[in-house]
């Protein structure tokens, strides 16, 4: 006899606004109906659902490429799940599938805007990570919006991050000359060299511009993938070669900043240098998916590229692995880990 399908779920729901550093108590746990499901619709058993540094500024009541998070309802993001009821000739109970209805415990979801999984190509977490936006946002960033070219010197910030570290691997596997990163610790930076990168610093360690310089030598740096703004981005500027490309992804330095954020010193380089500063977001590089998927696919399956994980255990410490996330507590991708498949 089979198991009684649910009726509620738990989410975390924004429960005011953060000013500057979000804190726990901005968000709520909550127990509420699931709708009926309805024709063309599945629900999902959420097995992992993904924490991205995007979501702060979803927090904020501004204008921006995503619409905001509303105060008291369930957040979004990316989540991976097993279909357990579905009204939808598409997918079968028992499927795996990628939404953007997590941050709760089951969801309802239209089948039409689901991503199925395939059995047995990785484990399913890698789908919202290696394999899902995180790693198409490395791929499309340094090949389609760097214009990566076989030789070049690259430098990663947030190099130990989900997209960072996807990022170096994917220029040594393309020919990258040198691949540099930078990140927050002394573990983070061992790992980088582990995961093939030329060189690696702590910008703890002193000015990003002085580490940046001596790492690059003479050569200088043909790409920049930024993840992380302000004091990176200058140094990257002065360094860059004659017709260096930029790939600006991310700014998670200036997230939880309060007052506006003064840009670059240098920016006028950009001009004698001829440089290309190019801003994207995953969901305009969603063309190369299929090409990324095969590549991508391969690469993992001989070793090529390698992934982290930080995983935390539990809905209700959703909003403190959100937290950490933006304190550069992850190495690789920041999970939390709602629940197990069944068998």
């Amino acid at each position: 006899m089979s198991a009684a399908l649910p009726t509620r779920t738990r989410e975390i729901q924004l429960a005011s606004r953060p000013q500057g550093r979000p804190a726990t108590e901005n968000f709520r746990l909550a127990e509420t109906d699931l709708p009926e499901l309805q024709d063309g619709q599945i629900l999902v058993r959420n097995e992992f659902m993904s924490v991205d540094p995007y979501m702060r500024g979803r927090m904020n009541d501004a204008k921006s490429y995503s619409a905001p998070f509303q105060l008291d309802a369930a957040l979004d993001g990316g989540a991976v799940g097993e279909v357990i009821a579905s009204r939808s000739e598409s997918l079968k109970v028992g499927d795996v599938v990628v939404h953007q209805l997590g941050w709760r415990e089951y969801s309802v979801v239209d089948a039409a805007t689901v991503t199925p999984v395939p059995a047995g190509l990785a484990p399913t977490s890698a789908f919202l990570g290696a394999l899902g936006m995180t790693g198409l946002t490395a791929y499309a960033g340094l090949l389609k919006v760097a214009e990566f070219k076989t030789g070049d010197v690259v430098f990663v910030s947030g190099a130990a991050g989900a997209v960072g570290s996807i990022v170096g691997q994917v220029a040594k596997a393309m020919g990258a000359s040198k691949v540099i990163g930078s990140a927050g610790s002394p573990e983070k930076v061992a790992r980088l060299l582990e995961l093939g990168f030329d060189a690696a610093f702590d910008y703890h360690d002193g000015p990003v511009a002085k580490q940046l310089r001596e790492a690059a030598g003479e050569r200088g740096i043909d790409v920049y993938f930024d993840n992380v703004g302000g004091e990176h981005l200058e140094a990257a500027l002065a360094v860059l070669t004659v017709g260096g490309r930029v790939a600006m992804c991310g700014a998670i330095s200036q997230y939880n900043s309060t007052e506006p954020t003064p840009g670059p010193r240098n920016l006028a380089v950009a001009i004698g240098k001829q440089l290309t500063l190019r801003g994207f977001l995953v969901s305009g590089q969603r063309q190369h998916a299929a090409e990324f998927g095969g590549k991508m696919a391969e690469w993992l399956a001989d070793g090529t590229v390698r992934y982290d994980e930080t995983i935390v255990d539990g809905l209700e410490n959703a909003p403190q692995a959100f937290i950490d996330l933006l304190d550069g507590a992850n190495t690789g991708k920041m999970l939390v880990r709602l629940g197990e498949r069944a068998s």
